[in-house]
C-alpha cells in the first residue's frame, strides 16, 4: 500500500488553511495550494497564517504543467465549486484521491460526475471552531473530521491510506459505517447553526447559553431530519443531542462560516442549506417553513 506524498489544496479559506497548515507541519515539501488571478498573487506574497504561525506554501496555477497529486482536497465555497472542478484537472491522475470538506450533501457526486467516483471519498468536518481574516485562520478546537467510502464496514485501500496521513498529520479523524448518514447530520447541523448564527449574529457562546436561540436552531435541523426520513437516511432528534456535544467545547467567541460571510460581506452559501431544504421539501411534499422563512431573511441580508 503506497502512501499519500503529495498533496494540493483548492481553496485557502479556513479550512483549507487548517489543512495546508498541519499538512505542512508533517512535510513542508509535501503541499501545495491551487489559484489564480488575484488570489494566486497574494497567496504567492502573503502566504497563509495559521494560529500565528505563517506559512508560505508552493502556489500553483490550473494550468501549470505539474504531476499529479496524490490528494486533492476541496475546500470552496459552494459557489465557486464548478470552476474549482475544473482548475483542478491537471492535478487529478489514475491514482489521485478527491477530497471535499466543503459544506452540503452533494459536491462529491458533482466531483465525481467529472473524474469518477472512484477518485472521490466523502468527507465533513465538524467541530472546528475556525475564524478567518483576509489571510489569517485561528482556531482553538480543530473537531472531528469524518470521512470515508459510502460504507466502511470493511476499509478500502485508500481509506487505509488516508488514516495513515491523518495519524502522521495530528488531524483528528472517525471512519463511521455509514459515512452517508454523517454527511446528512453535518447538513443537519449546518441548515441549523450556520443559518440561525447569521440571522441573529450570534457566536457560538450564544447558542450555548440561549435556550431561545437553540429552540431556534433546533426547529431547522428538525425539518432535515423530516426531508432525511423521507430519503431514507436515518437521523433523528438523538443527533441534535450529540451535535450539542461538540457545540459545549467551541469557542464561545467562535462564529459559523455563514457570519463570518455575513460579517465580510461576503455571499453566503444559503443555496447549499436552506435553498436545498426548500427543493428537496418540495420534491417530498413536505413543507419547511422554518427554511423558507430564514432563506428569505439571509437574501435580504446579503443584498444590504
Amino acid at each position: 500500500m503506497s502512501s499519500i506524498g503529495t498533496i494540493s489544496i483548492m481553496g485557502a479559506g479556513a479550512m483549507g488553511a487548517f489543512y495546508a497548515g498541519k499538512f505542512s507541519d508533517m512535510d513542508e515539501k509535501c503541499i501545495s495550494v491551487m489559484a489564480s488571478g488575484e488570489r494566486y498573487e497574494r497567496l504567492k506574497k502573503e502566504g497563509i497564517v495559521v494560529n500565528n504561525k505563517r506559512y508560505l506554501l508552493p502556489v500553483i496555477k490550473p494550468n501549470d504543467r505539474v504531476p499529479p497529486a496524490d490528494l486533492v482536497i476541496v475546500a470552496v465555497k459552494n459557489h465557486h465549486l464548478q470552476d474549482a472542478i475544473q482548475d483542478m484537472e491537471n492535478r487529478i491522475g489514475e491514482r489521485t484521491v478527491i477530497l471535499s470538506v466543503m459544506n452540503g450533501i452533494d459536491s462529491e457526486e458533482q466531483i465525481g460526475s467529472v473524474y469518477g467516483m472512484d477518485k472521490v471519498l466523502y468527507a465533513v468536518a465538524v467541530g472546528i471552531d475556525a475564524l478567518r481574516e483576509g489571510n489569517v485562520m485561528t482556531y482553538t478546537t480543530q473537531g472531528t473530521l469524518f470521512f470515508g467510502e459510502a460504507r466502511n464496514t470493511v476499509l478500502t485501500e485508500r481509506v487505509k491510506r488516508m488514516q495513515s496521513l491523518f495519524d502522521r498529520a495530528g488531524i483528528v479523524y472517525e471512519t463511521p459505517d455509514d459515512m452517508i448518514r454523517i454527511l446528512w447530520w453535518k447538513f443537519m447541523i449546518n441548515v441549523g447553526i450556520n443559518q440561525t448564527s447569521a440571522v441573529m449574529r450570534a457566536p457560538y457562546g450564544v447558542f450555548q447559553t440561549s435556550q431561545e436561540a437553540r429552540d431556534v436552531m433546533d426547529s431547522a435541523m428538525r425539518e432535515v431530519i423530516t426531508i432525511a426520513g423521507a430519503a431514507k437516511i436515518r437521523i433523528s432528534g438523538e443527533d441534535i443531542e450529540n451535535w450539542y456535544s461538540f457545540l459545549s467545547q467551541l469557542s464561545p467567541v467562535g462564529k459559523t462560516s455563514m457570519l463570518q460571510d455575513v460579517e465580510a460581506k461576503r455571499k453566503t452559501e444559503v443555496e447549499m442549506f436552506s435553498g436545498k431544504m426548500i427543493e428537496l421539501g418540495k420534491s417530498y411534499g413536505i413543507p419547511t417553513p422554518v427554511n423558507q422563512t430564514l432563506y428569505r431573511i439571509i437574501k435580504v441580508i446579503e443584498r444590504y
